[in-house]
């Protein structure tokens, strides 16, 4: 990770979770992280705490509701103007809403996929906007995803979510490919873990209780810092190594 210190990493959903610990991490190596998600208020609490805990890296919050592509524009063209432009995107932030196919919420639908197939998107397409007016010819953009963008799970809850996940599985393929053509040496990476112990399947059970306990009773759930050490060991690969997939998956708890 020597190479990456000093470098500037954005983290989209960095207030909780998998994004928080990872913005963290990044500023541990020596990192400017900019974190951003719509609560800023957290972010900037963490960067506090790695403050005083004496990290070498620096911790940026910035406001930006994803789902809103003039605020993407804005916090690039901040970060462009700030700390010159991005070399590493990861793009954490992702919803779901137990929304099925058959009577599911148009909204919540649309919600999701704003936020997991757009706004990842859109990030990904500026980032590498960034890298390439700068001449940044080993950035790194790494997405986040799900074991349900390979699998479709009996779940009716979890099969729109699983739709943007299958879409986020082609879309970095996607990127992989055009870079390829583009003859640079970025690379873009999918990270696909199965149930995470964080706040996102929480809120996704919430208002279903035994659905919730029979998921966490069944499997042992991956932590945050697994993910984590899944983006370091991606980020710290050599330049002839391309790590286009990794998929994480929990283990099921003894009977």
């Amino acid at each position: 990770m020597e190479r990456w210190r000093g470098r500037v990493a954005l983290v989209t959903g960095a207030s909780v979770g998998i994004g928080a610990a990872i913005a963290v991490e990044l500023v541990r190596l020596g990192m400017k992280v900019v974190g951003c998600a719509r609560d800023v208020g957290k972010i900037q609490k963490l960067a506090a705490e790695c403050q005083s805990a004496g990290h070498p890296g620096v911790l940026v919050p910035f406001k930006c509701d994803l789902t809103n592509e003039e605020e993407i524009l804005a916090m690039f063209a901040a970060i462009k103007e700030q700390h010159r432009g991005v070399d590493v995107c990861i793009n954490n932030a992702g919803l779901a809403h137990p929304e099925p196919l058959l009577s599911g919420k148009t909204s919540s639908w649309k919600n999701m996929m704003d936020v997991n197939v757009f706004g990842l998107s859109i990030c990904a397409r500026e980032a590498y906007q960034s890298m390439k007016e700068r001449h940044v010819d080993d950035g790194h953009i790494i997405n986040i995803n799900s074991v349900c963008g390979h699998h479709v799970m009996p779940h009716a809850d979890l099969h729109f979510y699983t739709a943007t996940k299958f879409a986020v599985t082609a879309l970095t393929e996607g990127l992989r490919q055009e870079l390829r053509a583009e003859n640079t040496h970025i690379r873009a990476t999918s990270i696909s873990p199965s149930l995470v112990k964080t706040e996102f399947p929480l809120r996704l059970y919430s208002n279903n209780p035994d659905i919730k306990a029979r998921v966490f009773s069944a499997y042992k759930p991956l932590e945050a810092k697994d993910v984590v050490n899944a983006v370091i060991y991606v980020l710290s690969a050599p330049p002839h190594v391309q790590i286009g997939e990794v998929q994480m998956l929990a283990t099921e708890q003894k009977s």
